[in-house]
């Protein structure tokens, strides 16, 4: 329990200050009002997006159980006596829905599950979605079509939630508002974190306080409790974002842990051309084994369910048969099938990634949801209520801080000259450094400074200019 913000306090500054302990300007108590500020006007400014962040993500993260619910009739049949082998159904699909190319085959994953027959260059359907035929594995009825966006085959109401979390359906654009909230998420919440740390335990209480004091205790204990997940969700949303995201795969590439691929491609002679087989591949070009041969190899090198059939991009490319299971523990093997010979081509086994790129795929499905399924998604809603409440509390805090007519009243400027320089310089190399970085927490800070600075020398010379004391 806490008597110091923790995460995300807008309002999180001391009323008082506390007296200067001896031993002059060193330490926690020159950097503590630094820290301060940083947390203040932090919050204060990037807590709308966080707002928006957290609300739309705790509404994805209830999209699974939403999604069974409201297509459970495209998702589930009756459990028959034995399954239709996957070339009918893909005929019994295309017979439904003639329009666009197969492009990928989802084989139903357990008892009662359909297929799902994905087409693409579908009219009316985005060139980054797909049209879902969904067929009963025992019969071959056709049970419905619906649109399919991502790896984890997200249905209209996801997809939708999905790209308001994302971008609130702006596109490109909207991408930076949750950019900018995963770029500062991590920095509100340490310095939340070490406000926290650096109080006096007796200074930590609830019961018995009231007003701002109480709003200040719940938001540090709150925010202290979540802080660990705070920080992985800033990290992982960071991976996958538009420019913190390239930072990131471009470290990845130059240390060598980007994640493979399996390899597709087809040999123009193949390997029976080079030891003169009588068959050439001119001759082998165009035909096809077919998807159940295909899968049967796949099945052979132990592919088990659930998997992707990947039809092959152009006559010199291979089937890729890739497991789709992102829930603990995860499948991700995937192998490359000759379409002309039914033979395995490559194997690519998910034991085989380098570190980095399995902590991604872990960070990212822990991040969505599914790493862990309804365990999981019920973390990410807790999550997203804690860090709403600390939103909540933070702006209360502000407005208790308030005087007369005054609403939150600012810190103090000038907190940095209080640092000692052996602490100051190597901070601010550590803060240009990530700045670069992650440049939609380096331009805001930026910013924040030039403005800060320029209202500082107004006040300055209308002689109103007020310094942060040292405690």
């Amino acid at each position: 329990m806490s008597a110091e913000p923790a995460v995300l306090a807008p309002g999180d500054a001391q009323e008082t200050q506390e007296p200067q302990p001896s031993g002059g300007r060193s330490g926690w108590a020159s950097l503590r009002p630094l820290v301060l500020r940083l947390h203040f006007y932090a919050g204060v400014l990037i807590a709308p997006f966080l707002l928006v962040a957290a609300t739309t993500g705790l509404l994805y993260a209830c999209s699974y159980q939403a999604e069974k619910v409201v297509y459970a009739d495209e998702l589930r049949v009756p459990v028959g006596n034995s399954e239709l082998p996957i070339s009918r159904q893909v005929a019994a699909a295309r017979k439904a829905h003639p329009e666009g190319t197969v492009s990928a085959v989802r084989p139903s994953p357990e008892d009662g599950a359909t297929t799902r027959v994905l087409l693409s260059g579908v009219p009316g359907v985005g060139a980054d979605h797909t049209l879902a035929v969904f067929v009963n594995p025992y019969s071959g009825e056709v049970r419905g079509a619906l649109e399919q966006y991502g790896s984890t085959g997200a249905l209209p109401l996801r997809t939708w939630i999905d790209e308001l979390h994302r971008d609130l359906h702006l596109g490109e654009p909207g991408r930076l508002y949750s950019e900018l909230a995963a770029s500062w998420l991590w920095v509100i919440a340490g310095g939340g974190l070490v406000l926290w740390f650096g109080r006096r335990r007796a200074r930590r209480k609830v019961r018995g306080t009231t007003g701002r004091r109480r709003t200040l205790s719940l938001h540090g204990s709150v925010g202290v409790w979540a802080a660990t997940g705070l920080f992985f969700v800033s990290a992982t949303g960071l991976t996958w974002s538009t420019y913190a995201g390239q930072s990131i795969t471009d470290l990845r590439e130059a240390i060598g842990q980007t994640t493979p691929v399996v390899t597709a491609s087809v040999a123009s002679g193949g390997e029976h051309a080079e030891h003169g087989a009588s068959s050439s591949a001119e001759e082998a070009r165009g035909k096809d084994v077919g998807l159940d041969a295909v899968l049967k190899a796949a099945r052979a090198e132990g592919l088990s369910n659930p998997v992707e059939i990947v039809a092959p991009a152009d006559a010199s490319s291979a089937y890729v048969v890739r497991q789709i299971q992102r829930s603990w523990p995860e499948k991700q093997d995937s192998v490359a099938v000759d379409p002309a010979t039914g033979e395995v081509t490559d194997v690519l086994r998910f034991a085989d990634y380098p570190v980095l790129a399995k902590l991604t795929r872990w960070g990212i499905d822990a991040h969505t949801g599914v790493l862990f399924g309804l365990v999981n998604q019920i973390a990410l809603v807790a999550l997203a209520s804690c860090l709403i409440l600390l939103i909540v509390w933070g702006y209360r805090m502000w407005w208790q801080r308030g005087r007369g007519a005054t609403f939150g009243r600012p810190l103090p400027r000038g907190a940095w000259q209080n640092v000692p320089a052996y602490v100051l310089v190597p901070l601010m190399a550590a803060v240009a450094v990530l700045g670069y970085l992650v440049p939609l927490l380096g331009i805001p800070l930026a910013a924040f400074l030039a403005v800060d600075i320029v209202l500082g020398e107004i006040a300055y010379r209308r002689g109103k200019r007020t310094y942060a004391p040292v405690g």
